[in-house]
């Protein structure tokens, strides 16, 4: 899988390390439990979504952008890990955040957005219906005829170029599972916008075949493996597989979103307890506290046995856990 062909900035500290979860597999009584430390990517706080702007910014860079876009939730990590990239190049950075009908002070003043706000971005607050798609648009426009150089990128850097990220993080763990010696059953991830999951399903593909697991953390399982699989085929383009069928391994479980995006369950907060006080690992409630507690069923299943082992990618987000004080 080539990828030299792409602009690419090295903004993440890679690669990331792949951990055991000693104590938590042995309080589960399953399967050997290992995470991927994609949350240790550096820049910003870190998080998975600095793997997607390597690609995203090195295009935005070769083509002299002076301003980028990209849209979110108020308590987006992309927009933050976006607004902190931008910071390190000196480009100018927009976001266009949609705030949640169920704000707390803490929502509207901490977390991803008080990093916002530290790493310099201009921020626009929207409330729905309007559409932050929509207003992304009209302000680029607004930009061009002010002379500037916007480039937009979509939420969460979901898109065939962001996805290369996750392409190229498919590699990173096949290779650190031949140097540890390891065989994974199944590679688990939360999935929102798609894109991270579509990513490692299409590196997968074409290196090894082996199995994706998203965790929904909005809408419903046929939604999400649709979304999953059309950012496969997106990335899948790029790199010249365009007869590839991702589809039939893209496997999502919808059973842990709970009443809807970014709202706790009991089962989120077991999880994000049980990483904390086993391992002191740290989660998010809104994605990774939620594919976790999908992790967590997966080992309880009783479908894997003792001497087998499966991998949690930690996608970051902990700064959240300040805008959501009340879902922990």
């Amino acid at each position: 899988m080539d990828l030299s062909r792409f602009p690419r900035l090295a903004l993440a500290r890679l690669p990331t390390p792949i951990e055991p979860l000693p104590r938590l597999s042995a309080h589960l009584g399953g399967p050997q439990l290992y995470v991927k430390r994609d949350d240790c990517t550096g820049l910003g706080l870190g998080g998975n979504k600095l793997r997607k702007l390597e690609f995203l910014l090195g295009d935005a860079v070769a083509q002299d952008a002076d301003v980028v876009l990209t849209v979110g939730a108020l308590q987006s990590n992309h927009a933050r890990q976006t607004a902190a990239a931008c910071a390190r190049l000196g480009i100018d950075c927009e976001l266009i955040l949609r705030q949640s009908s169920h704000a707390t002070e803490a929502y509207l003043n901490n977390g991803n957005i008080l990093l916002d706000r530290l790493f310099g971005a201009r921020i626009h607050v929207v409330e729905p219906p309007e559409s932050r798609e929509a207003l992304m648009v009209a302000r680029a426009d607004a930009l061009r005829s002010e002379g500037r150089r916007p480039y937009c990128i979509p939420v969460g850097g979901s898109c065939g170029l962001g996805n290369l990220g996750y392409a190229a993080c498919a590699a990173e763990i096949l290779s650190q599972s031949e140097e540890l010696d390891l065989l994974f059953e199944s590679i688990v991830v939360a999935t929102g916008s798609g894109g991270t999951q579509g990513g490692l399903v299409a590196g997968m593909l074409m290196l090894s075949g082996a199995s994706v697991t998203g965790i929904a953390v909005e809408g419903d399982r046929r939604e999400q493996e649709a979304l999953a699989t059309r950012q496969a085929c997106e990335a899948l383009h790029l790199l010249g597989r365009s007869n590839a069928n991702p589809a039939a391994h893209v496997y999502v479980l919808d059973d842990f979103v709970g009443p809807g995006y970014a709202r706790p369950t009991a089962a989120m907060r077991e999880a994000l307890t049980l990483a904390a006080r086993h391992e002191g690992l740290v989660l998010d409630p809104v994605y990774t506290g939620k594919a976790f507690a999908g992790f967590i069923a997966l080992a309880r299943s009783g479908r894997f046995g003792k001497e087998q082992s499966l991998l949690f990618v930690h996608t970051g987000g902990a700064p959240g856990l300040f805008g959501y004080p009340e879902s922990i």
